[in-house]
């Protein structure tokens, strides 16, 4: 397969993409000891692990986690059944795609409507191209659920404007690629059952945010977290500053960077919505 930059399979409300030019100079150093294992506990869209994986040619062993069930299907499915993921995706984008923009709309909602109400017999693969239709075609990267999709997604429309593709199938082959050539291992529990590798990336929920999750992040697994950060080789924990001097005085490095949200939390405005300016920090291990 030739060598093609990847991007993360879809856009995440908090995903971290943005921030790689601020960790750039950060990353943990190889000078001492190989970095042959990751663990990203809190694992969301994968742009992080994107770039560890270009970073570290000696990394042997992966592990990931989400407690979003949705996600960590789509990234099995694609990791151990490609050709029926793509050939699920491919069916959905040809009836899609010849579709006028109201017709597109009607699509959307009509297979959100089954995705809540009619999937009991279609297995896990369909499940997850599914899934990964609708968050393709859905608003802005923004994970919702509630009562009338039956607790599952139900995330409203999005522009609903391709031209050509709703896809990168490429993509979705080299990420198919990555995952086998590490055998990244594909946990979907709670995040203290991912483990403690040599470079940890936690990227929780944060504090003032129930993003993705419909659930405030309580601050004591915050506290637990910290803790892994201060009596860790190789661990960093991002989130965002709520101003309260939570982060404030840990036996860890503090690093503040400037960020604009793009993706899910937008401020609402007379003239529709627009980015919202914010701080994030970064606890780093003292020892790495």
């Amino acid at each position: 397969m030739k060598k093609e930059k990847m991007k993360p399979l879809f856009i995440w409300a908090g995903g971290k993409t943005k921030m790689m030019k601020h960790y750039e100079d950060l990353f943990p150093s190889t000078f001492e000891h190989k970095i042959e294992s990751y663990s990203e506990p809190f694992f969301g869209g994968g742009a992080m692990l994107l770039n560890v994986v270009n970073r570290y040619p000696s990394l042997k062993k992966i592990y990931v986690n989400d407690i979003n069930g949705g996600l960590t299907s789509i990234y099995r499915n694609i990791k151990n059944n490609v050709e029926g993921f793509c050939d699920g995706m491919d069916k959905l984008q040809s009836e899609y795609l010849p579709l006028s923009k109201e017709k597109r709309k009607e699509f959307f909602f009509d297979l959100r409507s089954k995705n809540a109400w009619e999937y009991q017999d279609w297995g896990d693969l369909k499940e997850s191209y599914v899934l990964y239709f609708l968050m393709k075609t859905g608003f802005n990267g923004i994970w919702q659920i509630n009562k009338n999709t039956n607790n599952r997604y139900g995330t409203p429309s999005g522009l609903l404007n391709q031209k050509d593709r709703v896809y990168d199938k490429w993509n979705v082959l080299l990420w198919n690629e990555m995952l086998n050539k590490y055998d990244v291992e594909i946990l979907n529990g709670d995040w203290k059952d991912c483990p403690i590798s040599d470079f940890t990336f936690y990227d929780p929920p944060y504090r003032d945010s129930f993003a993705n999750y419909n659930t405030r992040f309580p601050d004591e697994e915050t506290e637990l977290l910290i803790d892994k950060v201060e009596n860790n080789k190789n661990v960093w924990l991002c989130n965002r500053d709520s101003g309260d001097g939570f982060f404030e005085n840990r036996k860890t490095h503090l690093h503040r960077f400037p960020i604009t949200y793009t993706a899910g939390r937008r401020k609402k405005t007379d003239e529709g919505f627009e980015a919202t300016k914010a701080t994030e920090i970064l606890l780093r291990s003292l020892d790495g």
